[in-house]
């Protein structure tokens, strides 16, 4: 049987598709990015069309790069950007509205209200998480009080919610399947962690009917087959997570105490804590890392809105350059007695704060201050708000003292970005020999669920590093940086 697998990685700003051989190598590629739509402040949509014609494409050209036929492939992953919240009719297969992203903060009223009202503790309790927009469960409410007729139909049972992953499952499945992981479940306060099931407490709570809902499998299960008419072929789709899980799996974090921070979109900080969910007390998530064989394994999470988001901002919006791997070379080039600031809280500040109120801010700048410097303040933003991950980690999980951070995504390319993070965190930090991390976990769990790619301890076994940075800077300097960002945080804030 063919070890091909082929991975959709469908993030926030692009959609990509990979084709992985036995050895888990890339042998193909497709990638498009989509627009990003902004309605209000703070408002944050994709067009649903946009995310499956992507899926389609990129699925293609990544089996035209691979010359892989379908029928090659052995088994499919998808992978995706999380809390992304679609409602769609289930006889017509139509989306209602537009995907509210992740990002999106308008339901920011009504969390507060709940707030207000004593809720977060039971939802914390129940499901690791905070009351914060960032989550689907208000995008669900929202959509289904706002839509004409839409709440009726989904009490009936006429329509079908779904993170992305479901979107496309539903799709690729002709319609036939209306299911997700635990990941992404776990990631829209309406599941119980430790129960391992949807809360009827919870949907009570966020007025959401449990019609509209999936049903919930293991990282690694038979999800369907692809509708024969996509691809002239029924290609099984066996493996599903969240990008971060994904990217958690991809880096071979499987023990207890092991590191991982993805730099996409935004960045995201997994600590492995095994099968235990530790409660945090520094406003951090606790949360599924993966689930597989019926066993749940946990993590600490901590969730950082803005990082290659920034870096596409300075591209896009300020035309400071114009690719994006450019940044690096630019921050370079910085004036080292100049302490600027960038906290780019465009869409509000993420872990540890979680202040859906707060704005980006540029602070310490002088009449000469360029180009250059904002854009070292912006690299430098991602490594400090990792550096505060870390330290909540630290305070709230004593199961390992000493740390080492994998990475991955689009900028840890940049070895000035990666060399900055060790110097601001103190620590060494693994890039992998594989950056596709995400897509290699979502293609992982379908490989080794189809049987043509090893258990747990034989993907282990893979993993390379490419590079170890270690840290270089002198503890004055690197105090002073921090401290200089400590005081732009409090400025920042809201309240």
């Amino acid at each position: 049987m063919a070890a091909f697998v082929l991975a959709i990685d469908q993030g926030t700003t692009s959609t990509r598709a990979i084709v992985f051989d036995g050895d888990y190598r890339v042998k193909g590629v497709g990638k498009q990015e989509f627009p990003q739509h902004f309605p209000d402040s703070g408002w944050v949509e994709h067009e649903p069309e946009d995310i499956w014609h992507t899926t389609l494409e990129t699925m293609q050209y990544a089996l035209a790069r691979a010359a892989v036929s379908p029928q090659d492939i052995a088994a499919i992953g998808i992978t995706n950007q999380r809390e992304t919240t679609l409602i769609w009719d289930r006889d017509t297969g139509k989306p209602i509205h537009r995907a509210i992203v992740w990002q999106d903060r308008r339901t920011s009223d009504r969390c507060a209200a709940l707030r207000a009202d004593g809720a977060e503790d039971m939802v914390r309790d129940k499901t690791g998480l905070l009351l914060d927009p960032y989550f689907s469960g208000t995008k669900i409410a929202w959509l289904l009080d706002n839509v004409e007729g839409a709440r009726a139909a989904a009490e009936a049972g006429k329509l079908a919610f779904g993170t992305v992953d479901s979107f496309l499952l539903w799709r690729l499945t002709g319609g036939k399947v209306h299911a997700t992981d635990a990941t992404n479940a776990s990631r829209t306060l309406l599941y119980d962690i430790a129960a391992g099931d949807w809360d009827d407490d919870l949907l009570r709570l966020f007025g959401v009917p449990r019609a509209l809902l999936p049903d919930v499998r293991d990282s690694a299960a038979h999800f369907g087959e692809t509708d024969p008419d996509l691809f002239g072929v029924a290609i099984p789709i066996c493996g599903i997570a969240g990008d971060q899980h994904a990217a958690t799996v991809g880096q071979s974090c499987f023990t207890p105490g092991m590191l991982k921070s993805t730099y996409g979109t935004g960045c995201f900080a997994l600590l492995n804590t095994g099968s235990e969910i530790v409660r945090s007390s520094n406003r951090l998530l606790s949360t599924i890392a993966y689930r597989l064989d019926g066993k749940v394994t946990y993590a600490l999470e901590g969730s950082i809105f803005m990082a290659g988001a920034t870096v596409q901002w300075l591209r896009d919006g300020l035309r400071f350059f114009e690719r994006s791997d450019q940044a690096g070379a630019l921050a370079d080039h910085a004036d080292p007695n100049q302490n600027v600031y960038l906290v780019p809280a465009f869409t509000g500040l993420g872990a540890p704060w979680w202040d859906a109120e707060a704005r980006g801010a540029l602070y310490g700048m002088t009449r000469n201050t360029g180009p250059a410097e904002i854009a070292r303040a912006a690299l430098e933003a991602v490594c400090y708000q990792t550096h505060d991950l870390l330290d909540a980690m630290r305070r709230d999980w004593t199961g390992s003292s000493e740390t080492v951070l994998r990475v991955d995504g689009g900028m840890v390319a940049s070895d000035w970005t990666m060399q900055r993070l060790a110097d601001l965190l103190n620590a060494p930090v693994d890039r992998p020999l594989v950056l596709e991390t995400t897509a290699l976990g979502a293609a992982w769990l379908a490989g080794h669920k189809a049987g043509v790619w090893p258990d747990m301890q034989g993907f282990s076994a893979s993993w390379k590093r490419n590079r170890r940075f270690m840290p270089q800077m002198d503890d004055d300097t690197r105090q002073k940086k921090l401290a200089g960002w400590a005081d732009a945080i409090r400025r920042t804030l809201s309240a």
